[in-house]
């Protein structure tokens, strides 16, 4: 296996392979090779490989998937991708509201919403959305924003400039619509922080994308819609995480027959799959099914083969083969 990290976190992989080797992984079948977009294509393009599994956007999973097939010589190879996902949330009239904002806090801001499984996008039935967001703009004003090493931080900065470029971006065209964003500490204004934010939509078809970063949107939705509205969150085309946050079962239960995502999370957060459990992947535009971490994710690079053989065609008799008592 040669495992090949973003550009942005070398070290992390490095600190990764060292313990897989000191765990048993013999040397000889894992190589590290970091580096940009360019390593990422030479690895893809070698005919040697016999398989890839990538995490990343929608449009980089396509991109390696046509190079995996322009080679007509070369035999087809499974490729496994995690791709984005715009992973919302749906909250009746019946949700504890103080379960549902330490859910949507968890779930959108913590890791400064870096997860492929964060939360982006928030659908309130109107009944209690008034009051909702009243109570997470308060928890968002108790968020502590700073070092990541330390124990009391809360949300620390993005991963580098150009994806709070992104952010940043997104957020002024989205000005008008600001709801609540958090404040930056004095002395951070430097680092690459972006604050918490909230955005409300007029409708979550305004939201067409993957926002990584720690920025929520927000939808409100009228009494009996539910399965309209996750309709059309579906209609999107993604299907990696998706929540539901209700005391009524049938309700959980429509949302379990008409979802199409990796994972469901019902009355709890939406990141933290569990290893061995739950896969860190999803389906349509948001991948290609099991991934790491599910107990399926293996035997996808595995092939299957059989061995039959038809002992009468050769004069044999067949109960010589069977077993004596």
């Amino acid at each position: 296996m040669v495992a090949k990290p973003a550009p942005q976190t070398p070290l992390v992989a490095t600190a990764a392979v060292r313990l897989a080797l000191e765990a048993g992984v013999p040397g000889e079948v894992l190589a590290l090779a970091p580096g940009g977009p360019a390593v990422g294509q030479a690895l893809v393009a070698d005919a040697r490989v016999a398989g890839v599994a990538f995490t990343g956007s929608t449009a980089s999973a396509r991109r390696i998937a046509r190079a995996l097939l322009e080679d007509e010589g070369r035999p087809l190879v499974p490729l496994i991708a995690e791709t984005g996902g715009l992973n919302a949330m749906l909250v009746d009239s019946t949700a504890l509201p103080e379960q549902v904002v330490a859910d949507v806090v968890t779930s959108a801001f913590l890791s400064a919403g870096q997860r492929c499984s964060a939360l982006r996008l928030l659908c309130l039935h109107e009944d209690i959305a008034e009051d909702t967001l009243k109570m997470l703009k308060g928890a968002m004003d108790e968020l502590v924003i700073g070092d990541p090493s330390l124990v009391a931080t809360d949300v620390g900065p993005v991963i580098d400039a150009a994806a709070r470029a992104m952010l940043e971006d997104h957020l002024a065209r989205w000005d008008g619509k600001i709801l609540h964003q958090c404040a930056v500490p004095p002395g951070l204004e430097r680092g690459e922080f972006v604050p918490p934010a909230l955005i409300g939509l007029e409708a979550l078809e305004d939201l067409d994308r993957e926002v990584f970063g720690p920025i929520l949107h927000v939808v409100t939705w009228k009494s009996g819609a539910m399965e309209e509205t996750l309709r059309r969150v579906m209609a999107s085309g993604y299907g990696l995480t998706l929540g539901v946050h209700s005391r009524i079962a049938g309700a959980a239960d429509a949302v379990r027959r008409l979802a199409r995502v990796g994972n469901l999370y019902v009355n709890r957060s939406m990141i933290g799959a569990v290893v061995g459990v739950q896969p860190f992947g999803g389906e349509g535009l948001s991948g290609t099914g099991p991934k790491a971490g599910g107990p399926h994710y293996l035997p996808r690079f595995a092939v299957e083969r059989t061995w039959t053989v038809d002992t009468t065609s050769a004069g044999g008799n067949a109960s010589l083969l069977g077993l004596e008592d």
